[in-house]
């Protein structure tokens, strides 16, 4: 026979181990709880759909921009081009007109070193070939046809072309002693190289 005492404590026992297990069914069972626990997922997937598109977003923004920066260096360097063409075209608009005129000049030129014809008239004739050939230049070089007479100065192959050497001590060896037809140069581009005689060094 249990005495009061013993019988006591296992009820004590018995109530305290039913209490625990309501407890821990009431944990599980709570509704409340898986709510709570529902709602945390839901807001942390909401903010990982959220970050995705943004992120997204942010790249095609980047990329447009790079897009539009490309293009507006396209179209500057068109520009570029197109204004660097039209200066070309203003410049040497005049070359082939130009290039046609030099026959012209040499011959007068040339009808100034040759020897005067035996009449009287012969001075003023040679006075007015001289004044045509002036005008001629002079209204060439407002269109920046800048004419070349190297005579005595050093030989420059970008400018000169040689046609013969002679042997000459009194000059510096690469000197031009004579010109036998004058160059020219349009707006600084060279057009047609002077014809020059050179000196060299005795052998």
């Amino acid at each position: 026979m249990k005495n009061k005492e013993e019988v006591s404590e296992e009820e004590k026992s018995t109530e305290q181990q039913k209490s625990e297990s309501i407890d821990d069914d009431s944990v599980k069972d709570d509704p409340q709880s898986e709510v709570v626990e529902s709602e945390e997922s839901l807001e942390k997937s909401e903010e990982e759909i959220a970050v995705d598109p943004l992120s997204e977003l942010e790249v095609q923004l980047e990329e447009m921009r790079d897009q539009v920066l490309r293009h507006q260096a396209e179209v500057q360097n068109v520009k570029r081009r197109a204004e660097q063409d039209v200066e070309k075209a203003r410049k040497y608009a005049l070359e082939r007109f130009c290039n046609e005129l030099l026959p012209v000049v040499d011959s007068l030129e040339m009808a100034i070193l040759s020897e005067p014809p035996d009449q009287e008239d012969s001075e003023s004739i040679l006075k007015g070939v001289k004044l045509t050939l002036k005008m001629f230049v002079d209204t060439l070089a407002k269109f920046n046809l800048e004419q070349m007479n190297p005579e005595g100065e050093p030989f420059d192959p970008k400018l000169h072309q040689a046609v013969s050497m002679v042997e000459n001590n009194e000059v510096e060896p690469n000197t031009v002693l004579s010109v036998m037809q004058r160059g020219y140069i349009l707006s600084g581009r060279l057009i047609r190289p002077a014809m020059v005689v050179v000196s060299k060094a005795s052998e």
